[in-house]
This record gives structure tokens, C-alpha cells and sequence, in this order.
């Protein structure tokens, strides 16, 4: 850790509460939804949106991914949050197999400067 503490978002409970009733799910409903139902309680969905515990970045992707919205509008303050949801996002991810790995090819095929 360092030796000062790392700022906080002021808007994320607030966006994550709105996610959630965009949504149309209870926070039991949500729970279940980030595959979480197993571990936590209803108690810790309500302590993320009321700025009490801050989420983990696996639990803050998993409400980008169910909202249909990127991660940054959900953890940066000056970002509003789309009216709509699910949105689509305005990114496609990039999915990368664990077989397939591409190499660039060698600079010195390429023509040297002049």
C-alpha cells in the first residue's frame, strides 16, 4: 500500500443503485445476477450503493457487463451513466484465446530509414 490513501469515487453508489433499478432487480435479484448469491448476503449489494464498502473491479465489470455499459462511465465521476439500459456498448471487447498467439514480424524485414 502507499503511503497516502487512494481517492475515492463520490458517484459510484449512486450508479450502481441506478444500474440496479434500470434493471428492474431487487437486490437479491442482483446478487444472483453477479454470481455472488452463494458467498454475500443482500446486506452487500446495499452497502456498495450506499457508499459504505467499495466493490471489487470483478464486481464492478460484472455490473458493466449486466448494464451494457463501459467500465469507465460506471467509476468515473464526470460520466454520466446512459438513460437507457441495457445499453449497447459504444466498444466491442477483444477476446483473446489461450492458443493463439500472434508475433510481430521481424524489423529487420522491413526497409531500413534513410
Amino acid at each position: 500500500m502507499g503511503k497516502y490513501p487512494r481517492r475515492k469515487q463520490k458517484r459510484l453508489g449512486e450508479k450502481l443503485l441506478q444500474i440496479r433499478e434500470a434493471l428492474k432487480l431487487s437486490q437479491n435479484e442482483m446478487l444472483w445476477h453477479l454470481g455472488l448469491s452463494e458467498y454475500y448476503s443482500r446486506t452487500i449489494v446495499s452497502n456498495y450503493e450506499q457508499d459504505h464498502r467499495e466493490p471489487p473491479l470483478f464486481i464492478l465489470l460484472e455490473y458493466a457487463r449486466l448494464s451494457g455499459v463501459c467500465l469507465d462511465a460506471i467509476v468515473d465521476d464526470d460520466v454520466d451513466l446512459p438513460k437507457k439500459m441495457p445499453a449497447t456498448p459504444k466498444h466491442r471487447s477483444v477476446k483473446i484465446s489461450a492458443g493463439k498467439v500472434r508475433t510481430a514480424k521481424k524489423i529487420s524485414s522491413r526497409r531500413p530509414l534513410s
